[in-house]
C-alpha cells in the first residue's frame, strides 16, 4: 500500500492499492520534491466521478504507467470533497491553461507548489488528438529538466494570476442592489432558459437549483408569472426525466444530453439537498402534489439510504457497479416482467403499466437496457391505459415497491459515506424545513438528529468546525460554506422546533466566522486566518455546484441581523452583496446565490415574534400561516411566556401576550406595527410590509 492507507476519505483509499506512490496533500510530499527536485503530480477527483475511475483503471492501477511516475514525479492525491481549497486554487490555473476543468484533474507543480501545467483526463494511449498519459509525463520531464526557467516564468505568470482579488472591481456602496437589479438579472435567465427541455444551455443539462430558486423568489417579490411558469416547467421536465430515479427517488449528478434522459448515475448529497428544498418551494406556490411528491421522494430516499447511524448524511453513491455505468439502474423489459410476475394476482396489468408509464421498449434507450422515464405526463398515459389518475397512481406504487425490493438485490453502486459539513448543512437545513412545512414528524426526529451530530462531532471544544467526519474520526479545518450551511441549518431547526439552542449555537458559529473569515477589504475568504499557508488564500464569489460561501454567509448574516438587530451582521453581509451587484447584474447564473441574498436586502426581511401557548388553536393557526406558504424572506421567534429580555434572541424582548391570548408582533428592522391576536391578522399585517 502507498501513503493513502492511512486517510479517511473514501476516494484516497480506492487508491491506497496503487501501484503509483501516492502522497496526501501535505508538508512532506513537497519536501519530498525539493529534496528530489522532481515535479509534484498532482491528481484532483472525487469517488462518484465517472472519468476519475477511467482514468484510474487505464493509467494508476498500471505497473507501467506507476513505475514512470514514480520515477519522475512526487504523486500527491487530493478529494476535492474534502480539500475545496485545494481544488479551487489548482482548478483556476487548470482553467487559465487550458480554457475549461473538470475532474479528474491532472496538474503539475514546481516543487514550491505553483503549478506550471495542466489539464483534466488523459488517456492511457493517444487518441482524439489527445496526448497519452506516458507522453504527457515525458514531455513534462524533459521541460523540467531542460526548460526550468521557462517553467518558472509561466509558473509565475499563473501565481499572479490566481492572485487577482476578484472584490475590488465592485460597489463601495449600495447603489447597485435594487429591485431593477434582481428584475435584469431574472430576464437574462429566462431568456437562457431552454423552452422546449427545460434547463439553461444545450447539453450536458445540470438542474442548477441555485437559478431556479430565485426565479421562484422573483416571482414572490413581483408576480411575475413567467418566471413561476418557466421555473415550474423546468421543475417538470426533470422530474419526468431519467436523471431523476423513478424508483428509488433522488436525482442524479446531470443529463448527458438535452432531454434529462441519459443521467452520470452518480447521485450527490449537495444535489438532492437543494433540489428537494426547491420542490418543497415549488409546492407552497402552486399546491401541485406533483412538487410535494418528489421532495417527500427526496427525503425519503435520503433517511432511507444515505444516512449514517448516528444521524449525518453521506457524501454520494457511485454510477457504476459490477464495474459497468448504470447497471444498477436500467431494465429491460424482460427483468421488468420477471421483477413483476409475483405481484400478477394484485395488479395483473403491472407489467402493462410499467412499461407505458416508463417508456420501457425491447430496443431500450441506453446501452440495450431502459432508463426509466416519463415520456409524457401520467394524466395522459392514465386515458391510455383506459384507467382514471388516481388509479394508474395506486398501481405505480405497487410497482414501483416491488420493482425497488428486485433492484435491492443487485449489486449496488459504491457509498461515499464520508460525512461533510458543508453538505450537511444544505440536508439539513431542507429536511428541517420540510418538517414544518410538511408537518412531517419524522422528518423532525431525522432533523435533529442530524444537528445533534453534527454539533457533537463536526464541533471541536473551542467551538471550531472539523470539515469532514468518517470512521469515528472528525479532521480538517472548516472552510467558509462549511459555517454557512450550517449556520442555515440551524436556524431552520430553530424555527421548526423553537428551542433556543439551535439559534445559540448559529450565533456562535457565525461570530466565529466573522473572527476568521473576514476579509479587510469587505467579504469572506474560504479558508481561515489560521489555515495552513497555499500559494494563494482562495476567495470564491461564484457559485458552482453548491453556493457560495459568500453569498450564504451573507444571506445567513440577514437573518441574523433581524432576529438581533444587531447592525455588525447586516453591515458584513452587505460588503458582500455590493461589491457584488454589477457581477450579479451580468452574470446571474455564476451568482445566484447573492442575487437571493440580495433579494432579503431589496424585499426586506419580515420579523415575527409569536407569543402564545403552542397548543392553543389560535397559536396553530397563525404559526401554519407563517409556515405554510412560500416566505423566503421571514424569520419566526416564539415563546411560550412573556418576555422580558431575551439575550439570545432579541426580536422575542419585551413581548407578550394581550390579554392572555396568543399575540403576533410583525416588524421590519425592529419597528413593529400594533400587535395581531389572529391568523387572518398576521397575514394582513405581512401584506402591508
Amino acid at each position: 500500500m502507498n501513503q493513502l492507507k492511512d486517510e479517511t476519505s473514501p476516494y484516497l483509499l480506492q487508491h491506497a492499492d496503487n501501484p503509483v506512490d501516492w502522497h496526501p496533500w501535505g508538508d512532506e510530499a513537497f519536501r519530498l520534491a525539493r529534496e528530489q527536485d522532481k515535479p509534484v503530480l498532482l491528481s484532483i477527483g472525487y469517488s462518484a466521478c465517472h472519468w476519475c475511475h477511467v482514468m484510474a483503471h487505464e493509467s494508476f492501477e498500471d505497473e507501467a504507467t506507476a513505475e514512470m511516475m514514480n520515477a519522475l514525479f512526487v504523486n500527491v492525491k487530493v478529494d476535492r470533497e474534502e480539500r475545496p481549497d485545494v481544488d479551487d486554487i489548482y482548478m483556476g490555473a487548470v482553467q487559465a491553461i487550458a480554457g475549461q476543468g473538470g475532474w479528474p484533474m491532472t496538474v503539475f507543480l514546481l516543487p514550491d507548489g505553483r503549478p506550471f501545467y495542466g489539464g483534466t483526463y488523459y488517456p492511457k494511449e493517444r487518441r482524439m488528438g489527445m496526448p497519452s498519459f506516458t507522453q504527457l509525463m515525458n514531455a513534462v520531464h524533459e521541460a523540467y529538466r531542460s526548460q526550468r526557467a521557462n517553467l518558472e516564468k509561466q509558473a509565475d505568470n499563473l501565481h499572479q494570476s490566481l492572485k487577482r482579488d476578484v472584490l475590488a472591481i465592485g460597489r463601495e456602496d449600495d447603489s447597485g442592489l435594487t429591485g431593477d437589479m434582481l428584475d435584469e438579472a431574472a430576464r437574462s435567465l429566462l431568456a437562457s432558459i431552454d423552452r422546449e427541455n427545460g434547463g439553461f444551455g444545450a447539453q450536458p443539462k445540470f438542474p442548477n437549483p441555485i437559478s431556479l430558486e430565485f426565479l421562484l423568489r422573483h416571482h414572490a417579490r413581483t408576480g411575475d408569472e413567467e418566471a413561476l411558469n418557466l421555473a415550474t416547467f423546468n421543475l417538470r421536465q426533470m422530474a419526468n426525466g431519467g436523471i431523476y430515479d423513478q424508483i428509488g427517488g433522488g436525482f442524479a449528478r446531470y443529463s448527458v444530453d438535452a432531454h434529462w434522459l441519459v443521467p452520470h448515475f452518480e447521485k450527490m448529497l449537495y444535489d438532492n439537498a437543494q433540489l428537494s428544498r426547491l420542490y418543497l418551494h415549488a409546492w407552497q406556490i402552486t399546491g401541485d402534489g406533483c412538487f410535494k411528491s418528489i421532495a417527500e421522494d427526496i427525503y425519503d430516499y435520503i433517511l432511507r439510504e444515505m444516512t449514517a447511524p448516528a444521524g449525518g448524511f453521506y457524501s454520494a453513491t457511485d454510477a457504476d457497479s459490477e464495474g459497468e455505468e448504470g447497471k444498477f439502474f436500467v431494465w429491460t423489459i424482460e427483468e421488468a416482467a420477471e421483477a413483476l410476475a409475483p405481484i400478477s394476482a394484485e395488479q395483473p396489468r403491472a407489467l402493462e403499466i410499467a412499461i407505458e408509464t416508463y417508456g420501457l421498449t425491447p430496443q431500450g434507450n441506453f446501452e440495450g437496457s431502459n432508463i426509466l422515464h416519463l415520456p409524457r405526463p401520467l394524466d395522459e398515459t392514465a386515458i391510455d391505459l383506459g384507467m382514471s389518475l388516481d388509479e394508474l397512481s395506486a398501481a405505480l406504487a405497487v410497482i414501483k415497491r416491488r420493482m425497488y425490493a428486485v433492484r435491492e438485490e443487485r449489486v449496488p453502486p459504491s457509498l461515499d459515506d464520508k460525512i461533510l459539513t458543508s453538505w450537511n448543512g444544505l440536508m439539513l437545513g431542507s429536511l428541517a424545513e420540510a418538517a414544518r412545512v410538511l408537518k412531517r414528524d419524522d422528518y423532525l426526529a431525522a432533523a435533529r438528529r442530524a444537528g445533534e451530530f453534527l454539533l457533537d462531532q463536526m464541533l471541536s471544544d473551542g467551538g471550531r468546525l472539523y470539515r469532514t467526519h468518517k470512521d469515528g474520526r472528525s479532521k480538517l479545518n472548516a472552510y467558509l460554506e462549511d459555517y454557512a450551511n450550517l449556520i442555515d441549518a440551524l436556524l431552520e431547526l430553530y424555527q421548526s422546533t423553537f428551542e433556543t439552542s439551535w439559534f445559540a449555537a448559529a450565533r456562535q458559529l457565525a461570530d466565529t466566522a466573522l473572527m476568521r473569515f473576514r476579509s479587510d477589504d469587505g467579504g469572506f475568504y474560504d479558508t481561515s486566518d489560521d489555515h495552513e499557508s497555499l500559494i494563494v488564500r482562495p476567495r470564491n464569489l461564484q457559485d458552482n455546484v453548491t453556493p457560495s460561501g459568500n453569498a450564504m454567509m451573507a444571506k445567513q448574516l440577514l437573518r441574523l441581523a433581524a432576529y438581533t438587530g444587531e447592525a455588525r451582521y447586516d453591515a458584513a453581509a452587505r460588503e458582500v452583496l455590493r461589491k457584488l451587484s454589477d457581477a450579479m447584474r451580468q452574470y446571474p447564473q455564476a451568482f445566484a446565490e447573492s442575487l437571493n441574498a440580495a433579494d432579503m436586502l431589496v424585499g426586506g426581511i419580515a420579523e415575527v415574534a409569536v407569543i402564545g401557548v403552542r397548543q392553543d388553536q389560535t397559536t396553530r393557526e397563525v404559526l401554519d400561516e407563517l409556515q405554510q406558504p412560500f416566505r423566503p424572506n421571514l424569520v419566526t421567534a416564539y415563546s411560550r411566556h412573556d418576555v422580558a429580555r431575551h439575550d439570545s434572541i432579541p426580536l422575542l424582548s419585551a413581548r407578550i401576550m394581550i390579554d392572555g391570548a396568543t399575540t403576533v408582533y410583525v416588524c421590519r428592522n425592529f419597528v413593529c406595527k400594533m400587535p395581531a391576536t389572529t391568523a387572518a391578522q398576521t397575514r394582513s399585517l405581512l401584506a402591508e410590509l
